[in-house]
């Protein structure tokens, strides 16, 4: 296996806190490693010390010399006012066919490459990276949390990309189900060391947990064995006849010492302060318009929401989500129409860049004393800051030396302080590990309040959402098969965004006809084998969800043979749901194997 990175005894300190402390690891040029990590362990450091950014202390960081590295950039690299296309030329170099046909892989059309990339949305730019950053060419990529404030389609546009890219790559994101999806390697930054671990993050997790189980385990039995020796000393030590025997177990309790056990990757927890639980509407829209007075974004929204329900805001970045929960946060007018909170319903609302406005001269404490509700006890608003990783001394920090990503949090936990019984939360889990996202969505789930809230996050919107609401061609409206089958039609639909991508671009389809009919055979057959790969892991995928699925429902229908009076609403609910996801995997198999059968039998006829 050719070696792109090694890392040797690496020191890395600012100031008094020390990132990473004689870390090593050694990566192969073609592993695909999911970075993970709590925030502020080392994960972004890491990222510059192996380009170059930053230097290490001590240690020493080797790359291979021939491998071509490609890093895609949180910063913006395109020149004010510049085109897609003229953008992708100057900074690759490669002539405009070249960029279109890449360009269009990633769905842009050729009707967009002329569009100036300030007015895209965040998703589109994105695209437009991973353009850039694939004209170059690259052996192996590092990409920095790429999934921030990506829609869904183009979430699914960058798994496609990384299933077929041939190097290797390393990427921190805190989406579990995009790691999952795309890496089988997994590298932990945890307490200044660095562990790679040969699997996925579902198994490294689990992994970790039955290490952890394991060596509580042994820590039992020392705990029993002191316990049996110190009851023999207390026995024995006065007795003349006994008492050197009683001096032997002393110092074989000396010996017993227990096995140190870091803690776990999941140990947040989240309480949010009870609100009252009631029954009746939430939210009712009557023809509502909601947009600006230069533009409509939809119309015609008719809703109504009840009480206690927890609504998914989902559509494609630039659609009008944030406008629709900022017209019901009351921060913008509606254009027609109207819209009605439930009496003494009062939304409070988490917006993506809120944390701008927090008065710098407070500390962490101070702020989130004057935003929690009079009845939280201090300990709960400690309790609070804990969970989002302000602890000990942190809490004691000013918020003028607080990083853009620690604002988002002190935000989202003072919000939850406040005890409203609405909540409108825009992209609340950006700036979370994804132990904390998993905590935020089961105290979500256990809130008795009203939540909307726009995610990408699957995981965070699998564990929260009770509704879908979809955004998107000037309305807005409930999407009536749950979350699992828009996600299906999404990534239909990204898929069929680079199924053909020449034609998607006239000037590449111009270029490719001067190729010789031998390059275009072998261009096909690539694609061909990359699309095939991509096939069989999502089968699997999908194998292995209808046997989780199935298996839930088995155990539901054996528990009713069991208990055949068994009342509970919920299991009924529950297997309902089973029922549909079950129907809606069973599809998406079928669909696949028939695709993967075609390409079968396209190979067959060459």
């Amino acid at each position: 296996m050719t070696v792109f990175l090694q890392i040797r005894n690496l020191d890395k300190v600012y100031g008094d806190h020390t990132v990473f402390e004689g870390a090593g690891v050694t990566i192969g040029a073609k592993d695909r490693v999911g970075v993970i990590g709590r925030n502020g362990a080392g994960k972004s450091t890491l990222f510059r010390l192996i380009t170059g950014e930053e230097t290490a202390d001590v240690g020493e960081i080797v790359l291979h010399p021939r491998l071509r590295l490609a890093y895609l950039a949180q910063d913006d690299r395109w020149e004010l006012g510049e085109s897609i296309i003229a953008f992708l030329m100057r900074s690759s170099g490669r002539p405009e066919w070249d960029a279109a046909r890449l360009a269009a892989r990633f769905g842009i059309r050729s009707d967009l490459l002329a569009a100036r990339i300030s007015d895209l949305p965040g998703g589109f730019r994105t695209r437009v990276k991973l353009v850039e950053m694939l004209l170059h060419e690259p052996d192996f990529l590092l990409l920095d949390e790429p999934t921030n404030y990506l829609d869904l389609e183009t979430l699914f546009l960058l798994e496609r990309f990384l299933g077929d890219f041939s190097g290797g790559f390393a990427l921190i994101s805190h989406d579990r189900e995009f790691l999952s999806r795309t890496c089988d390697r997994t590298l932990e930054v945890e307490q200044g060391q660095l562990t790679l671990f040969p699997g996925d993050v579902e198994s490294y997790l689990e992994f970790k947990a039955e290490e952890r189980g394991r060596l509580e385990r042994e820590n039992r039995k020392i705990d029993a064995r002191r316990r049996h020796l110190e009851e023999f000393v207390a026995r024995n030590r006065v007795r003349a006849a006994t008492a050197s025997r009683a001096q032997s177990k002393i110092k074989a309790i000396e010996r017993l010492k227990p096995i140190s056990i870091e803690h776990p990757i999941a140990t947040a927890r989240i309480r949010i302060p009870a609100v009252e639980s009631r029954s009746g509407a939430a939210l009712d829209c009557e023809d509502l318009a909601i947009g600006y007075p230069e533009r409509i974004v939809a119309r015609g929204i008719r809703l109504e929401v009840r009480r206690g329900e927890r609504v998914a805001v989902v559509g494609n970045n630039g659609e009008g989500k944030t406008t629709f929960l900022r017209t019901l946060a009351g921060e913008i007018p509606p254009r027609d129409g109207a819209f009605r909170w439930g009496y003494g319903l009062e939304p409070g609302y988490y917006a993506q860049h809120v944390y701008a406005s927090i008065p710098g001269d407070l500390t962490v404490l101070e702020f989130l004393e004057r935003r929690a509700h009079p009845s939280i006890l201090r300990q709960e608003i400690l309790d609070m800051a804990g969970s989002f990783l302000f602890q000990g001394d942190d809490v004691d920090k000013r918020v003028e030396v607080l990083s853009g990503g620690e604002r988002a949090r002190l935000s989202l936990a003072a919000l939850l302080l406040e005890r409203r019984s609405v909540l409108l939360l825009d992209e609340p889990t950006n700036h979370l590990d994804f132990e904390t996202v998993e905590a935020l969505g089961n105290a979500l789930r256990e809130h008795a309040g009203t939540i909307f809230f726009v995610s990408h996050d699957r995981t965070f919107v699998h564990l929260v959402a009770t509704n879908v609401v979809e955004v998107g061609s000037g309305r807005v409206t409930l999407y009536p098969d749950g979350y699992d089958a828009y996600v299906w039609r999404v990534e239909r639909e990204a898929d069929a965004a680079i199924s053909t991508p020449a034609r998607s671009a006239p000037a590449a389809e111009s270029a490719a006809r001067t190729r010789s009919e031998g390059r275009e055979s072998h261009e096909r057959r690539k694609e061909r084998r990359a699309r095939r790969t991509w096939l069989k892991r999502r089968l699997e995928e999908a194998e292995k969800r209808l046997e989780k699925l199935q298996k839930e429902r088995d155990e539901i229908h054996r528990f009713w043979l069991e208990n055949p009076t068994d009342p509970s609403p919920e299991r009924r609910a529950r297997l309902a749901e089973l029922t549909g996801e079950i129907d809606a995997q069973e599809a998406a198999w079928l669909e696949l194997g028939e695709e993967l059968e075609g390409i079968d039998r396209e190979e067959r006829a060459e």
